[in-house]
């Protein structure tokens, strides 16, 4: 076995038709996929999150996916650690491992070995600073930020309370800012990123129609068992795309329509944040996913492997 490992990479935005690729290729290249997707994480959100139904499991393994319950907390570390375990017995069985999804912070993670302060989440402070941005605004908590690391200020939205809180979080902890704890590590591979895109009229048709076929396929149910399961509608995970609009809905805060119309939309805001990552990411091939595309990418693949298996 020659060094470094392969890594084969699939991403593109949400609803792009990066499962189906995957899977093909899978089973071409005897493959199995690494999930980089930051919600199907979980266990008992299926519909909502898009996750491979059994049958497409049954065709190909994949990783990290329904490793968490809907309380739980996965940290971008931890995913990091158990995406390099999965990829490294992947290769020990002497298969192709393919990374897949659309998590831009995952995927760096992985490919870029970023180092990530290893700073566990401090409930208490956590309250302290989320009561101070909901009582003076999110822009005095990034204020402080910026006073304390305005290198990771400058780096971050100062509207996501939630990023903001966790980087006064290190620097609270640790004494020392976030920026200067972080870095690149990267690990043994050789990595193929291949990307698919749409025209963005298209990629927003596509999603308005998947999220339609969500609700038909029983997302109101899903959401209906979770809030029965007494799971709060609070956590991050129920208030994620799709899940937090039924949640709306099933309280009669607003009717069924406006729900499909709001999640339509905030998903493509999200695809929208997407593409800002994207566009930072390294070396990637980026394919028309309105073209026949499965050959030529697979024929990119084999001679990648032949260079490296």
């Amino acid at each position: 076995m020659n060094e470094p490992f392969p890594l084969i990479v699939i991403t593109g935005p949400t609803a792009v038709g990066k499962t189906a690729l995957s899977i093909e290729l899978c089973q071409r290249f005897d493959g199995e996929v690494v999930s980089a997707d930051s919600r199907q994480i979980y266990r008992l959100m299926d519909i909502g999150t898009a996750k491979p139904s059994p049958e497409e499991q049954a065709r190909v393994r994949h990783h990290l996916i329904d490793i968490r319950n809907p309380e739980e907390v996965l940290s971008v570390a931890e995913y990091q650690s158990l995406a390099y375990a999965a990829i490294d017995d992947i290769h020990r069985r002497r298969k192709i491992p393919f990374l897949v999804g659309g998590a831009a912070l995952y995927l760096n993670a992985v490919i870029k070995g970023l180092r990530i302060p290893d700073v566990p989440p401090n409930p208490q402070l956590r309250t302290e600073l989320e009561a101070f941005a909901a009582a003076e605004g999110y822009a005095a908590l990034y204020e402080r930020l910026k006073t304390l690391d305005p290198t990771t200020a400058a780096r971050i939205d100062g509207r996501n309370v939630r990023r903001v809180v966790r980087a006064l979080e290190i620097r609270l902890a640790t004494g020392q800012p976030k920026s200067e704890l972080e870095g690149e590590d990267p690990p043994p591979y050789r990595v193929l990123s291949i990307g698919l895109d749409l025209p963005r009229d298209q990629l927003y048709a596509r999603i308005d129609a998947r999220v339609e076929k969500m609700v038909a396929s029983g997302l109101i149910e899903e959401t209906q068992r979770l809030l029965e399961a007494g799971y709060l509608p609070t956590l991050p995970a129920l208030t994620s795309l799709g899940y937090g609009e039924i949640t709306a809905y099933l309280r009669g805060e607003m009717d069924l329509p406006a729900a499909v119309e709001r999640i339509q939309i905030e998903t493509h805001r999200f695809v929208r944040h997407q593409y800002s990552w994207f566009r930072r990411m390294d070396a990637v091939q980026w394919y028309d996913a309105l073209q026949p595309y499965t050959e030529t990418i697979a024929s990119h693949i084999a001679t990648f492997l032949h260079e490296n298996w």
